[in-house]
């Protein structure tokens, strides 16, 4: 399909080659077999993970430790091309890269960062992040998972945690507690006593995904295991604008694919005598999504510069989230108008793609939380309390 604005010509030889070699994996290792893995609710972690640790996918934007140490555009365009497959992919990459290795590497001690990065940048460790819990999601500082250090100095953990993408399969999970000094994050081995994670079923999106809650009773860790760069908010809030950086780029993809079953199948279905691409109210639905595919790609390659040059601000990762998965979403509801009744079957991936999207607009922060992110930084005025 035709690159309208030509924004690829904007990429470095280095980001074509991020771009073909995850292209090439969605193409051989994901797209034949996307649909059934939806249809029956599975994702192959442990095998996909090692090859895509292969490939340098995983925490590629960090340096050291085994990790690519490639530039946000670099990232961004990987996200993008996984995300083409099933964002359930794109998800589990973002995760394991932006959610459970980024504390590591920005706060966790020299020792956590040998034990934990190396293995996971290869896909032989799985991690998962656990900030949202089930009656706190879009306001963390209002957690109730607790740590409490005894005589011992070790650390007890008790609480719950809900939606947490990898819970299930992983090898070790950052954590986010309430603590006597405020809110800390924990590198917590999933083989630790009193740690269970139940995974979540019955999910009509996101279903080439592992989706799980997370429990805690009297999980008891060392000393350790607390990350000791930083406290609060700030820590759990940088980690969800990593994630969030990939979203924005990684919804291009899932737009793109939408698009191009639309533009195929117009110009193969006839209807009246002629292709359906050639009556004039397909063509404009066409148009309008390539146009909104196109905004969305400029927004992604701009913030992906800004990062890049360490000018990004949080708020400028709201406005690409927002913007660019409502595009994404809305053109996936588009194309499945075009497509008529073969939009809603999975031997086209429109449905599966518009159903994740679903997902995709309220996790990483919801539409509504972005849109008062802006509105405080049009007006100064905090509408959030």
């Amino acid at each position: 399909m035709d690159d309208l604005l030509e924004i690829d010509d904007q990429l470095t030889p280095e980001h074509r080659m991020v771009r073909d070699s995850a292209a090439s994996f969605v193409s051989d290792r994901v797209l034949p077999y996307v649909g059934d893995w939806f249809e029956q609710g599975v994702f192959p972690a442990r095998e996909l993970a090692p090859e895509l640790g292969s490939l340098g996918m995983l925490g590629m934007h960090l340096d050291g430790y085994g990790c690519a140490g490639l530039d946000a555009v670099s990232y961004g365009v990987a996200c993008r091309e996984l995300e083409a497959g099933d964002s359930g992919l794109r998800s589990f990459v973002s995760v394991q890269g932006s959610l459970a290795m980024f504390p590591i590497w920005k706060y966790g001690s020299e020792e956590q960062k040998q034990e934990w990065l190396p293995r996971m940048a290869s896909g032989e460790a799985i991690g998962c992040f656990g900030l949202t819990e089930p009656d706190h999601g879009s306001d963390p500082a209002g957690m109730r998972t607790t740590a409490k250090q005894d005589p011992s100095g070790d650390w007890i953990l008790n609480g719950a945690k809900m939606w947490i993408t990898n819970g299930s399969i992983a090898d070790v999970a950052v954590v986010w507690a309430r603590t006597d000094e405020g809110i800390r994050g924990f590198v917590v081995p999933t083989s630790t006593p009193g740690f269970s994670a139940p995974e979540i079923h019955r999910k009509m999106s996101l279903r080439a995904s592992v989706t799980s809650s997370l429990y805690f009773d009297d999980v008891r860790l060392p000393a350790s295991a607390v990350l000791p760069g930083v406290v609060g908010l700030k820590g759990p809030l940088s980690c969800l604008s990593e994630a969030r950086f990939g979203i924005l780029w990684g919804v291009v993809g899932a737009g793109r694919a939408c698009l191009e079953a639309a533009v195929d199948y117009a110009k193969t279905r006839v209807q009246f005598g002629k292709p359906i691409g050639a009556f004039q109210l397909t063509q404009e639905k066409l148009a309008w999504m390539a146009v909104a595919l196109g905004q969305a790609g400029l927004t992604a390659l701009h913030l992906g510069r800004l990062k890049d040059a360490g000018k990004l601000k949080p708020r400028q990762v709201s406005f690409g989230k927002l913007a660019n998965v409502r595009a994404a979403l809305d053109i996936a509801r588009e194309a499945r108008t075009v497509l008529g009744a073969n939009g809603v079957t999975l031997e086209y991936p429109v449905i599966r793609h518009m159903n994740n999207l679903e997902s995709v607009l309220t996790y990483e922060g919801t539409q509504e939380v972005h849109l008062l992110t802006l509105g405080k930084a049009l007006t100064d005025l905090d509408a959030f309390r």
